[in-house]
């Protein structure tokens, strides 16, 4: 593949030729998706190391929710500005540049001396995630049309899926095995190898494109936007912790007028015609409003059961590390049948796989629910594998296709900008998920309920929202 520059009216053509070779190869798709990969498992991947970091650095329970939530912030903030420089300095640059710096600060995060360091570093990670990962979907919609498009855009979801799925068995392992005696620094560490090999397939393999007309970073919109997620999340993830401190209720407070400002700015900023963060027009698209709706059910409940999980099966249920993230085995094994089946399922019934996928993972909770309060804290990987083998088939059938399908149904000139604003609230959502439910989880654990009864509390609720969402997805199957 020549590094020859492509832009979005080449790369488009006309409806009336035919379908086109694609221009990317299986191994250049690939080499991509590693985009979508590597941030989701650094997300998820240190869950299962966070009692081991919490005891190596002294760190407390609303630091170790601030080693998932920093990133998320982080990353939620610049991922809508990482694909706008994307679109104006070249895709293929600014995803060299996000590699280059999520695989450096990976290995400042295994090599960190205290929490501190280890926070600053995680922030800068995101960062640098934020400006990788709005180039997959962007070149993808560049450089591929209809069957070819679709295809990739479901493996986009695969891709992520399988790393939230993956991640916790893969430092699990990592954990236990203390290679060199690494322990938990090699959850991070193990980035770098595989950053340096994308790294040089992504030189050679990947063209080179951009939008045919560049539309200006608005800088203000994202200080407010991370104004406004540092106002909500930080109170949140550090509150109880600290015993909820007058700071947490003002900055909590402080949140309305921040949404408010941020909605002012980008109300002005689109009527002026000057390109805001997160065009209020686009938001007002039915099928994008379905969407996020969609999106913040199901990131922000799967965030947070993941950190929730590592806890509880690491703390009453005495498991070690490894065996905790065998316990989510089972749903690895879920997301990989869904990863094979999912795109031609979607093809078959679109938006109805979502809606089918809600109901088998409220089934699953619901199970694992029964499984918490009947044998805990005598579970194992065995007694969790079916309730998990059921959430994780569900969530992956919400997960894969969700990004495609609603991205297919807003006009094509804005499925770009689209695809960036569900991005941004995925990882918002995570962040949001660990911070809220994790809070919820840690007070109720410290009461009569228990880490078990605390589990149960949040399977339950997930399982509600599930249902919840069934009738909201109808609305999107209908469109």
């Amino acid at each position: 593949m020549t590094d020859q520059l492509q832009t979005d009216r080449v790369a488009t053509p006309p409806p009336t030729s035919p379908p086109p070779s694609p221009l990317l190869g299986p191994v250049a798709l690939t080499t991509l998706l590693f985009g979508a990969f590597l941030p989701m498992l650094s997300f998820f991947i240190i869950n299962v190391a966070l009692p081991a970091i919490g005891s190596d650095l002294r760190a407390n329970a609303g630091e170790l929710q601030l080693v998932v939530g920093s990133y998320g912030i982080a990353n939620a903030t610049l991922l809508v500005v990482g694909g706008r420089l994307g679109d104006g300095f070249g895709r293929k640059r600014l995803f060299l540049i996000g590699l280059i710096g999520f695989t450096v600060m990976s290995l400042i995060c295994a090599v960190a001396p205290t929490i501190g360091v280890l926070l600053a570093a995680r922030v800068l990670q995101g960062a640098a995630a934020a400006a990788m990962t709005p180039q997959v979907l962007a070149s993808i919609s560049s450089l591929l049309t209809g069957e070819h498009r679709a295809r990739a855009m479901a493996m986009f979801g695969v891709a992520g899926g399988s790393a939230a799925a993956l991640g916790q068995i893969l430092g699990g392992a990592l954990v236990e095995a203390n290679v060199f005696g690494l322990g938990w620094r090699a959850v991070f560490l193990v980035n770098v190898p595989v950053g340096l090999v994308a790294l040089v397939a992504a030189v050679k393999l990947l063209p080179e494109t951009r939008a045919a007309k560049a539309q200006r970073v608005d800088l203000v919109g994202a200080g407010l936007l991370a104004l406004t997620l540092v106002l909500l999340l930080l109170p949140l993830t550090e509150g109880r912790a600290l015993g909820w401190p007058l700071w947490t209720w003002l900055s909590l407070a402080a949140t309305i007028p921040a949404v408010a400002l941020l909605g002012v700015h980008q109300h002005r900023s689109e009527k002026a015609g000057t390109s805001p963060l997160i065009p209020p027009s686009v938001l007002r698209l039915r099928p994008m409003q379905i969407g996020l709706l969609l999106a913040v059910g199901f990131f922000t409940t799967f965030g947070g059961f993941m950190f929730v999980f590592a806890l509880a099966t690491q703390g009453e249920a005495g498991m070690s590390p490894l065996e905790g993230g065998l316990s989510l085995l089972p749903m690895s094994v879920g997301f990989l049948i869904t990863s094979i089946y999912g795109p031609r399922l979607q093809q078959r019934y679109g938006a109805g796989l979502i809606l089918r996928g809600w109901i088998v993972q409220s089934i699953g909770y619901a199970v694992l629910a029964v499984v918490a309060l009947t044998l805990w804290p005598d579970v194992t990987p065995w007694t969790l594998a079916i309730p998990m083998l059921i959430a994780g088939f569900g969530s992956g059938l919400v997960m894969v296709p969700l990004m495609g399908v609603v991205v297919g149904q807003v006009p094509p000139a804005q499925a770009g900008l689209g695809s960036g604003i569900l991005l941004t609230s995925q990882q918002t959502c995570l962040a949001l998920g660990a911070a809220t439910v994790g809070t919820a989880y840690l007070a109720l654990a410290g009461t009569s309920w228990g880490q078990g009864g605390a589990l149960a509390a949040v399977a339950l609720a997930i399982t509600a929202i599930s249902l919840l969402m069934t009738p909201v997805t109808h609305q999107l199957r209908a469109k």
